[in-house]
């Protein structure tokens, strides 16, 4: 089958997939039992849409169904699922041109795997998020002065994960913040970032760790921060320390 068949079959599917969400919850769904199970039906219909939409690539119609299968999920309080189907949708919208739908599903995913406590697997979504910021930096004419965004962008490019591959892009890409937004050079978090980095360059664990702390000791750093911290640290000669 072409890809316009399968886009075809994915309309159907969520066509049929609407209908069964409604008759879950109708007078006769309800009285008579099996709307759970039907919301269940509709979740995988749901998703196997969007996988054919994928196949299709139909990016923003594969987005639009993980979304749905994810509240779905929600409302049968399976949390890990939801917060995989709005994962799934987030990497659906960044291939198309909604990134801010992208990283409105990446931080609604976030936001259950922190009540969850998977503070980890937060932190790597974070990162995904930063990853777009990071692309969308190129036009500088779309961008403004978000807090969000350069928080995203530097940590982002601290880790050196930059797409720009060179061993200073961290470097040039705080001075390019600095020089896009000025107020940002008297921030805390810029004057952290810059002896963080230099900490990083030297290989010096206490250094980076005492950065921290005095930043830490004013302005508390929340779960995702301190995780993504210490993978920084722990690339400094292999250090398996902590960060306080």
């Amino acid at each position: 089958m072409d890809n316009s068949g399968k886009e075809k079959e994915a309309i159907q599917l969520m066509a049929d997939a609407d209908k069964k969400v409604k008759s879950s919850g109708s007078f006769l769904g309800g009285m008579f039992g099996g709307g759970h199970h039907k919301v269940e039906e509709a979740c995988e219909m749901y998703c196997r849409a969007a996988n054919m939409f994928k196949m299709a690539k139909n990016w923003s119609a594969a987005g639009n169904a993980f979304c749905k299968a994810a509240r779905l999920h929600m409302q049968l309080q399976n949390k890990h699922d939801c917060a995989t189907s709005f994962i799934d949708a987030g990497n659906a919208f960044k291939k198309s041109d909604p990134n801010e739908e992208a990283i409105k599903c990446l931080n609604a995913a976030i936001d259950i795997y922190t009540d969850m406590g998977r503070f980890t697997i937060a932190a790597k979504h974070h990162i995904s998020i930063a990853e777009i910021y990071e692309s969308e930096m190129v036009d500088i004419e779309k961008v403004t002065y978000n807090p969000n965004l350069h928080t995203y962008s530097l940590c982002y490019s601290v880790l050196g994960l930059g797409k720009r591959g060179a061993s200073d892009s961290p470097q040039i890409a705080i001075e390019k913040y600095e020089e896009m937004f000025p107020a940002f050079s008297d921030s805390r978090e810029c004057k952290l970032l810059k002896k963080l980095l230099e900490a990083h360059e030297e290989q010096n664990s206490d250094a980076f760790t005492e950065a921290v702390k005095e930043f830490d000791s004013i302005s508390r750093l929340d779960q995702w921060h301190t995780t993504l911290l210490l993978r920084i640290k722990k690339t400094i000669q292999g250090d398996e320390g902590d960060l306080k």
